[in-house]
């Protein structure tokens, strides 16, 4: 069944075209809020809001756009609102030491799924803005209109964010390289 088909499902609240647009559109969105949740319960509530609130508006829906960006949209929304009710407001000009992991990054080249969890721990609002600059591709004035802020600020916390990555990573680096020394038997002495 196409997309269009199911839209006309869904507003007609036919329950198994609810179901499958889920179905085919809940892992993307679900990494999406991966990325703005600390962890996998938080990811969840903001998918499940995100798709109440698509399923309330999807009347408004004009398929000028992708329903899949129009979809992503409101869970990028949803994902900073959920974020603004709990603690980014007093975040956002602080920081934060990145707490210690508990893993490590075996080889030289950072996966993905590594470097979003690095990113994961910085303090919120670094990571909001992170977020919808680096990897959603927001201007620093659509971010501003989002968060409530000054362009001026998200591009503080922009560079904030950066910082502390590239700190992180370099502790990790520094870790692997010290590592690696301790455990190759010729830097032992033979004594």
């Amino acid at each position: 069944m196409d997309e269009r088909q199911l839209i006309k499902g869904c507003l007609a609240n036919r329950a198994k075209d609810q179901q499958e647009i889920f179905r085919r559109f809940s892992g993307k969105m679900l990494s999406v809020c991966r990325r703005y949740a600390r962890h996998e319960m938080e990811a969840e509530d903001m998918l499940q809001d995100a798709f109440v609130k698509m399923f309330k508006n999807l009347h408004s829906f004009k398929a000028e756009g992708s329903f899949e960006g129009w979809l992503r949209r409101i869970t990028i929304n949803t994902a900073i609102k959920h974020c603004q009710r709990k603690s980014f407001t007093n975040e956002i000009n602080g920081y934060e030491k990145l707490p210690e992991s508990s893993y490590q990054q075996s080889g030289s080249k950072i996966d993905e799924d590594f470097l979003m969890k690095i990113v994961s721990e910085l303090p919120e609002g670094y990571r909001l803005v992170f977020n919808l600059y680096a990897i959603e591709g927001y201007s620093h004035q659509e971010i501003a209109e989002l968060l409530g802020v000054t362009s001026s600020t998200s591009r503080s916390q922009l560079v904030k964010a950066r910082n502390m990555l590239q700190r992180r990573l370099a502790e990790i680096e520094a870790f692997k390289t010290r590592t690696n020394k301790n455990n190759n038997p010729k830097s032992k002495a033979i004594g």
